[in-house]
């Protein structure tokens, strides 16, 4: 699979090949979306801030499942996701398998078709995915939350293109409905550090060498964004030197 974030067509900031197994490719790909989104925070009265990303992650994670699962595996073409400042594209080799058409495909009543049914299968027994294939209907109900983003797909030469797409650039803020403040987008959270902490919130009390091998990201790196992410108070070392770790600052103590 093929990933990359550009600024144009033609300008790529990031580019990454990877390779793997197809659960280690849909997990690192979902890893390096993530570096390249923003996110803003919502104020809801509670503790913790709760974080808004920019576009909806199930509805991504949804969208990279189908190109991994429905691609046509007799082609020598990459899987290809593209990520804009405004648009995330999705491409991958194979039309519409069967008789599966775009026309079909956006109704709610549409019958899923597959030619890749033992990759399906697996996919289905670790609930990455649903055999009813209601993929397409779990999207547009999440992009309803997201008034100023479409949602467009279609066969192009000897594939299928999906693209997210906000109708008119973004400049400073996400405009997703909340009953909160926005606090806005965080520019530095965009090259990992969301991802970073996200990983901390859910596995705590790890420390900066298992950050880096999780992440694959130099100890130098992780460093520099724990003490960004410790100055803002988001987080905490917790323990001894040698057995302590990170938390989420107000996280309960064990």
């Amino acid at each position: 699979l093929h990933i990359g974030r550009f600024k144009t067509a033609s300008t790529i900031i990031d580019d990454r090949m990877i390779r793997g197994t197809l659960f280690h490719v849909v997990e690192e790909s979902m890893k390096f979306i993530l570096s390249h989104l923003k996110v803003a925070f919502e104020i809801t009265g509670e503790i913790e801030r709760r974080e808004i990303y920019e576009y909806p992650l199930p509805t991504l994670r949804e969208l990279l499942l189908n190109a991994v699962v429905h691609r046509d595996y007799t082609s020598p073409v990459d899987i290809q996701l593209k990520i804009f400042d405004n648009a995330i594209t999705f491409f991958n080799p194979g039309k519409l398998f069967g008789d599966l058409t775009v026309e079909k495909l956006m109704r709610d009543d549409y019958q899923s078709r597959t030619r890749n049914k033992l990759v399906a299968e697996a996919f289905y027994l670790t609930r990455d995915i649903e055999k009813y294939g209601s993929g397409f209907i779990r999207v547009r109900g999440e992009i309803e939350s997201y008034p100023t983003m479409t949602f467009e797909y279609e066969e192009s030469g000897d594939g299928f293109l999906v693209t997210l797409r906000y109708r008119k650039q973004k400049i400073s803020s996400v405009s997703v409905p909340t009953e909160g403040i926005t606090e806005g987008i965080t520019e530095g959270i965009s090259e990992g550090i969301n991802l970073l902490l996200e990983h901390i919130r859910k596995a705590p009390g790890k420390r900066i060498p298992q950050l880096s091998e999780y992440l694959g990201t130099p100890s130098k790196t992780i460093e520099r964004w724990i003490a960004d992410l410790r100055r803002q108070g988001r987080i905490e070392y917790r323990g001894s030197k040698k057995a302590g770790g990170y938390y989420i600052v107000n996280a309960k103590r064990k």
